[in-house]
């Protein structure tokens, strides 16, 4: 049985560009399942074992926003990469607050689109070996299983997305000092862009959120700098 370096969904309405991109994925070593259409997307996707979705925003029956936020209800660690013919700063931070790992602007290379994927499951195969070791933090009244992505407070259980557990892991291990930015986005989104940062100050504020129940601990912005977890040592 032929081995393929990952699994791909790619959801695209325009033909040619579908054909042209699977194929060429395919050429270099993907397994890759076209559909054309968002309900169909989601089909497959819950028919399928998947380790990424390219998907385009602009498409019939279901756009690829609605689709992303779907297919995140189903597997939340799966990594997103928006196709879009927008140049809008809105429709990528809105893509962005969704969960995608990244976007890219038609018209692009082939070759673009391979080493984007290529980078992301490199992050994602680079994140999932650093899980087999046991990290368990405790953070005031909290005690966050980064394992397990289980933030627990007493009797109260709260899973955390990939990116939510990254981003509070990083945070624990700088806990009382400054965790710059860039650390962060190096880490956790691979790179250090506007849209990427944007996208960063909305998970903060969910983990904010999260550890709200004991007024001892808290993520404070620090100016131009970036961000510290305050907790009891």
């Amino acid at each position: 049985m032929k081995k393929f370096l990952a699994t791909i969904l790619l959801v695209e309405d325009d033909e040619n560009l579908g054909f042209i991109l699977k194929d060429y994925l395919e050429m270099i070593g993907y397994n890759v399942d076209l559909q054309k259409n968002g309900v169909a997307g989601l089909r497959a996707f819950k028919q399928g074992k998947f380790d990424l979705c390219i998907l385009d925003v602009m498409m019939p029956l279901k756009d690829g926003f609605t689709l992303a936020a779907e297919i995140h209800e189903i597997n939340k660690e799966i990594p997103i990469i928006f196709l879009t013919a927008k140049l809008m700063k809105e429709d990528k931070i809105k893509g962005l607050k969704l969960g995608a790992d990244d976007y890219i602007t038609k018209p692009f290379s082939s070759e673009e689109l391979s080493l984007r994927i290529e980078n992301i499951l490199r992050r994602y195969k680079h994140q999932k070996a650093l899980v087999d070791d046991e990290f368990v933090y405790h953070i005031g009244k909290f005690e966050f299983n980064f394992n397990d992505q289980m933030l627990t407070c007493e009797d109260d259980e709260r899973r955390l997305t990939r990116k939510e557990a990254d981003v509070l892991k990083l945070l624990c291990q700088y806990k009382n000092k400054l965790l710059r930015r860039e650390i962060v986005l190096k880490h956790v989104w691979g790179k250090d862009d506007y849209f990427m940062g944007r996208s960063m100050d909305v998970y903060i504020t969910k983990l904010r959120k999260y550890l709200k129940d004991d007024e001892n601990v808290t993520i404070i912005n620090v100016h131009g700098a970036g961000f510290k977890l305050e907790a009891p040592d």
